[in-house]
């Protein structure tokens, strides 16, 4: 709409022309000239502020269609970026994977059969997690997965608790295999493969926990001088628990050093996942508090969630020459 000349004299108005040889001689002649300046009825006030309205409404409404055109454009980018992904992942780390030897894990619910899982051990890419794992299986390790019990199941995996963190046992697990290799492995086959290692069907031993709270750091006096100190808050995980995937797990990678697949069992793996668990209550306001002021019934309440209500177990184990 285009302003009429009305409206263009209110927002431009001409200056009077004073007569040359009239200067103002009074202190009320510069109030005169203003009342004559700005000399406008009702009607044209109404006008020019009604046009006045609309411009700035037409700028208003521009503007958000600029904005959506704009977010259409950077949504159109990060689509052909996630296309481009698409088109060149990032390579899979169970490709070039061939398993060295097997073995076989026979399971029970409640007392009850389930079934045999058999799995294929990669002694090539992951040696030392292999030799963990199958020392474990055949009992050559002096300790032994049998009449051990899974202790979680979680959507995309279940975990098998491995061997107790106290008493023989532990001290067994702690000479049979240094805890520190598996983690150096860990780091060489992250460096190696950046992208997901933990496909459906993978087997992973458990070597860190990324929630593990960083050293506590304090001061200790040794003779007679003070020095600084860490103190470890929490325990490693032994080398023993394991997990079977049943869902691509990212997640997995950060805690985890895959060292076979399933062969044959699958199926076993899945029914124990729809054993019914222990209901997750992190989600509680009261488990939060309890949590953020350091009550240890919230750590004991953790442990328990996501644990099966039948018992689980691995009645026998070996490796299949």
């Amino acid at each position: 709409m285009l302003p009429n000349s009305k409206i263009l004299r209110f927002l431009h108005p001409p200056l009077p022309a004073l007569p040359p040889h009239n200067k103002p001689t009074s202190p009320s002649a510069p109030h005169i000239l203003i009342k004559q300046h700005c000399r406008f009825s009702r009607r044209d006030l109404t006008i020019c502020t009604n046009s006045s309205l609309l411009l700035l409404l037409g700028s208003a409404l521009v503007q958000p269609f600029s904005s959506s055109r704009d977010s259409a454009r950077a949504e159109q980018e990060d689509s052909a970026a996630d296309v481009g992904a698409q088109e060149n992942p990032p390579p899979s780390c169970a490709d070039d994977k061939s398993p060295t030897e097997r073995a076989f894990l026979d399971i029970s619910i409640d007392g009850k059969p389930a079934g045999r899982i058999v799995i294929g051990l990669y002694g090539g890419d992951a040696p030392a997690g292999v030799s963990r794992f199958s020392g474990l299986v055949s009992g050559a390790a002096g300790i032994t997965y049998r009449r051990k019990e899974f202790v979680k199941i979680m959507p995309n995996y279940v975990q098998h608790g491995g061997v107790r963190s106290y008493g023989v046992d532990a001290e067994l697990a702690k000479r049979t295999g240094a805890a520190e290799s598996l983690v150096t492995e860990w780091d060489k086959i992250n460096d190696k493969c950046p992208g997901t290692k933990n496909l459906a069907g993978s087997v992973s031993i458990v070597v860190r926990d990324p929630t593990k709270p960083p050293p506590k750091i304090k001061l200790v006096a040794r003779e007679g001088k003070l020095q600084i100190d860490e103190e470890e808050i929490g325990s490693d995980p032994n080398g023993t628990q394991f997990v079977i995937v049943t869902k691509d797990s990212p997640e997995l990678d950060a805690s985890t050093l895959v060292i076979g697949r399933v062969l044959q069992g699958m199926e076993v793996v899945e029914r124990i996942g729809q054993v019914k668990t222990v209901k997750d209550n992190t989600g509680s306001p009261y488990f939060r508090i309890a949590k953020l002021i350091g009550d240890k019934r919230a750590t004991v309440a953790e442990r328990g969630f996501n644990r099966p209500y039948s018992k689980v177990l691995i009645t026998n184990c070996g490796l299949i020459q």
